[in-house]
């Protein structure tokens, strides 16, 4: 088993998009090629990781949060983290994220990431918490706010709890 990690190229918005659809997961074509035009510029970093030669999974690394929180205490954030279902506990998802977090180290000591709040992102909270991610404190966020007691919202893929790590210095 040959796991593989590099960033996003010209090739991959279709495949990426054409691997999530064959597993019944819409994930346009657009929205890689989004990512792609924003790593060119430097606002991002899109790893991908294959396993022997096929396409597994991938993560962002966004170097300007628009989590707010994040955004002014300058961490960067680890954003839309997805494994082929297939391609699910077989050491993927560490490496994406051991690579990811190597990246965010050699700029700053803190790594953010969010996370839903539902039993979709089960393996994600697990994980997330295996690896030393604590809440950063502030509640549960969904688009531009914290929810308040007595708040009344659809608990969706936009409820997120946020997290942050501090990693270790060289």
């Amino acid at each position: 088993m040959n796991i593989h990690i590099r960033t996003l190229n010209e090739e991959d918005p279709a495949l990426i998009s054409r691997a999530f659809l064959e597993q019944g997961w819409v994930k346009p074509v657009e929205q890689y090629i989004h990512y792609l035009a924003e790593q060119e510029e430097g606002k991002r970093v899109t790893l991908i990781a294959e396993l022997d030669g096929a396409f597994a999974g991938y993560v962002n690394v966004l170097w300007n949060s628009p989590y707010a929180s994040f955004k002014e205490q300058g961490i960067p954030e680890i954003n839309d983290f997805n494994v082929l279902i297939h391609y699910q506990r077989q050491g993927i998802g560490s490496r994406l994220m051991d690579r990811a977090e190597e990246l965010i180290q050699a700029r700053t000591d803190t790594a953010g990431i969010g996370v839903g709040v539902f039993t979709d992102y089960g393996k994600a909270q697990i994980l997330y918490a295996r690896r030393g991610y604590i809440p950063d404190g502030k509640g549960i966020h969904k688009h531009d706010r914290y929810l308040m007691p007595g708040d009344k919202t659809i608990i969706d893929g936009d409820v997120v709890l946020y997290l942050t790590k501090k990693l270790r210095t060289v």
